[in-house]
């Protein structure tokens, strides 16, 4: 007789697999549509259709149900689901005490286009931009730092990397968010230097709330199970499509210095994370 082999479990492991792929491959076919609409209008200066402020919600929420499903073709799907989690839970609570207090990010106060607020203080947009931005960036640093993943010091690079590109990303999305689209308006401040308005504390703040986030999702984002897979570009095409679209919307409304910043950013980004996605 021969030994009793359990195979009964790979059909429905290949299965799932398989769902996860044409899932991720749907959800990106809708943010690509969406977000190529969205980029229409800004260049072309056409009014889209519905209420004002639909297609960025939609953009928004496809953009992080993307980032997950992504996610889940390498990692367990209650790990993925935890991290967002936190982040946007950890991120959330760090911009409601930004709007109350002016702590970490300097004096600021959201507006009414940034959408319902939750607990009568905090937009519902902002603790998934804090999902979609620290998961993409992360997952860029990855493709960046994909030659030295072997080396000792790899998960310290990745965080702190993760933590830069969480910053830089402020950068461009700043002058979109508050003279554009007005979500939020800064308060006058001491800072002798700012960008944009934003007092430059700003963006090291995001930098440092990223690396607190870091702190306690990245044990969860560890795969325990590695194997040798393709690099995955999804993160890098999220990250530079919100930038591009970021620069795009600024150089309709004329505000030149953040269309090179948002170029230079994406070019220089775009470079080292194809380079190391190729080694």
């Amino acid at each position: 007789m021969r030994p009793f082999t359990p195979t009964g479990n790979k059909p429905a492991a290949a299965r799932d697999a398989k769902a996860k792929v044409w899932l991720h491959r749907a959800v990106s076919v809708l943010l690509a549509a969406a977000w190529a609409w969205m980029l229409a209008a800004n260049c072309l200066t056409f009014n889209l259709p519905g209420k004002p402020g639909w297609l960025e919600a939609l953009l928004l929420l496809l953009a992080t149900i993307g980032t997950v499903t992504a996610l889940t073709r390498q990692l367990p799907l209650q790990n993925v689901l935890l991290a967002a989690g936190i982040i946007s839970l950890l991120g959330g609570a760090a911009q409601a005490l930004g709007a109350a207090t002016g702590i970490p990010f300097g004096p600021f106060l959201f507006g009414g286009e940034a959408g319902s607020r939750l607990f009568k203080t905090l937009p519902w947009p902002i603790p998934l931009i804090w999902v979609v931005v620290i998961l993409n960036s992360r997952g860029v640093a990855r493709l960046i730092l994909r030659p030295w993943r072997k080396t000792r010091s790899y998960g310290l690079w990745l965080i702190g990397l993760t933590a830069l590109l969480t910053g830089s990303f402020g950068f461009a999305l700043d002058p979109f968010a508050t003279r554009v689209k007005h979500y939020w308006l800064w308060l006058p401040t001491k800072f002798p230097v700012s960008w944009q308005g934003a007092p430059l504390v700003n963006f090291l703040s995001w930098g440092a709330v990223a690396l607190l986030i870091l702190a306690f999702v990245t044990p969860a984002l560890i795969n325990k199970n590695p194997t040798r897979i393709s690099p995955d570009y999804h993160p890098l095409a999220v990250w530079l499509g919100a930038v591009l679209w970021f620069g795009t919307a600024c150089a309709q409304h004329g505000i030149w210095p953040a269309v090179v910043l948002d170029g230079t950013v994406a070019v220089v980004v775009a470079a080292f994370a194809i380079r190391g996605a190729r080694w």
